[in-house]
């Protein structure tokens, strides 16, 4: 494992303009980062994380076999450079954004089972696992898709990373898949108005998984479920269920059905 994950470092880094520049941003020592490099030390869990945030890859994924990690990391589009990215004049509109749009989030920090028709399988329901935590100034999250679309066969996964912003009494979600990096989806949640976050709804837009790529948009439910979860758990409860299967409720079956109520002209999200 240390060798794999040491030439899967080296093979990251060699998307960067130098090492010193990787150990500059993510402030780590040079001594220590090349003791990761020749692989005699794995990094401790908190800078396995930051190192895996700062490249935009899992951290199941950079312990894969080199070969396997090498044929993933082809398949992506290369980032930009962070530096270019900081001094384009986009860039202080995007930390204006970060900065007033996390203000009110602290409340909604946790884990959330995120629950919507699929885009991608018609007729079924499909539940994620989401994790919304503060840091860098801001709010990000996490979303974990785990399916099986056969019995018998291999779990289908899928991470979706983003960030969220909470302006004027909505919370607006903007992510990307970042197996491929070929897709980019938003969602627009209620916010809770009780002392106990419980519930909340709103639209997601994003394309299908399929061939086809439609573009789609569809009601979707987030329950809170809290700060700490059984992750092992609550992953198994994450996939492909039917319309009618008995561990959806009632209510939330109805606040997913994507129906057009007479008079209205639009789709449009409801309250619970």
């Amino acid at each position: 494992m240390h060798q794999d994950f040491a030439a899967n470092l080296r093979l990251l880094c060699s998307y960067r303009g130098s090492i010193a520049e990787v150990c500059r941003l993510l402030k780590i020592n040079r001594p220590q980062f090349n003791r990761y490099l020749g692989g005699r030390h794995l990094p401790s869990a908190h800078i396995l994380r930051r190192l895996c945030d700062f490249f935009g890859v899992e951290e199941y994924e950079i312990l894969l076999p080199a070969a396997r990690f090498a044929e993933l990391v082809r398949l992506r589009p290369r980032a930009p450079r962070i530096d270019a990215a900081a001094s384009s004049p986009e860039a202080a509109h995007f930390g204006r954004l970060k900065a007033i749009g996390s203000a009110g989030l602290e409340k909604y920090l946790g884990y959330y089972f995120e629950t919507y028709c699929s885009m991608a399988y018609p007729g079924r329901v499909l539940r994620n696992l989401v994790r919304f935590e503060q840091r860098e100034g801001g709010v990000f999250y996490r979303r974990s898709e785990r399916l099986i679309e056969r019995p018998g066969e291999r779990a289908y996964r899928a991470v979706y990373r983003g960030m969220a912003h909470f302006l004027t009494d909505r919370i607006f979600l903007v992510d990307y898949e970042t197996l491929t990096g070929l897709e980019i989806s938003q969602t627009i949640l209620f916010p809770s108005f009780k002392n106990r976050i419980t519930r909340l709804t709103g639209l997601k837009l994003g394309v299908s998984g399929s061939g086809e790529r439609m573009p789609c948009c569809a009601r979707v439910v987030y329950d809170y479920l809290g700060h700490s979860v059984d992750l092992r758990q609550a992953l198994s409860l994450c996939g492909l269920y039917a319309p009618d299967d008995p561990r959806l409720d009632g209510a939330l079956r109805t606040a997913i059905t994507n129906d057009i109520a007479p008079g209205e002209a639009l789709f449009r999200a409801r309250f619970v």
